[in-house]
């Protein structure tokens, strides 16, 4: 049984990237192809990773400019016809609705505060409230301009549930399965059965299952299995 995992296909080698699908679709739900792999391979690289392995594709371009330029670039992927596609979400509410207007068919992704940036980041770019605040608000303009799904921090996924409804789904990174805790650095990560039980849809996860890619497609495969049972029983 697949588990609500998007998997993080963040490589540059395009028959890695189908290798990668193949040893794992009876576990992932989906897989995010990023900048990397659309700027190497681009629309028709995409469109053969669909066409080989039938994957379900969650596109993070993570697109922000004018709405016209968003539409734009919108419309140059729709006949790929992602499950997801990112925005983000400081876009604002014409750039979101632009996007969502352009490809109504695919789920217009806002992505809030990356989890990348600390609180000091946050400031010094000029965020006036700390990462939560400020996710919460995004979340809510992204939902009301048309998004049907958010990025954010588990952290920040109890709070933004709340704010957004049922309904819109809730994506979230920055999550580690239990197989991979350690005790060293991990005060802000939690568990992807955590985030689920908080109002997450999806958890994404790359290296805790692509790193195994070292040791062959069987390891792969069974290290796949493990995460997604861990977060299966976790729902249970």
């Amino acid at each position: 049984m697949k588990a609500p995992i998007i998997l993080a296909v963040d490589t540059s080698d395009f028959e890695t990237a189908i290798s990668w699908i193949k040893a794992t679709e009876d576990s992932v739900s989906v897989y995010k192809l990023g900048l990397e792999f659309y700027l190497n391979f681009g629309a028709a690289g995409v469109a053969q990773v669909v066409k080989r392995t039938g994957a379900e594709i969650f596109l993070d371009l993570k697109l922000h400019d004018i709405p016209h330029t968003v539409a734009g670039a919108a419309n140059a992927i729709a006949q790929l016809n992602p499950k997801f596609l990112t925005v983000h979400a400081s876009g604002g509410r014409e750039m979101i609705g632009a996007a969502a207007k352009a490809v109504p068919n695919v789920s217009v992704t806002a992505v809030t505060i990356l989890t990348s940036l600390s609180e000091s980041d946050l400031f010094e770019i000029g965020y006036a409230n700390p990462a939560l605040e400020s996710a919460v608000a995004l979340a809510k303009m992204a939902v009301e301009s048309g998004a049907k799904a958010i990025v954010c921090s588990p952290l920040e996924t109890a709070a933004i549930r709340s704010a957004v409804g049922s309904e819109p789904i809730i994506i979230t990174p920055g999550v580690r399965p239990l197989v991979e805790q350690g005790g060293d650095d991990q005060v802000r990560t939690m568990t992807p059965g955590d985030a689920i039980a908080a109002g997450a849809n999806y958890v994404v996860i790359g290296r805790p299952i692509t790193n195994s890619w070292s040791e062959g497609a069987t390891a792969m495969t069974a290290k796949a299995r493990m995460i997604a049972d861990e977060i299966l029983s976790a729902l249970a």
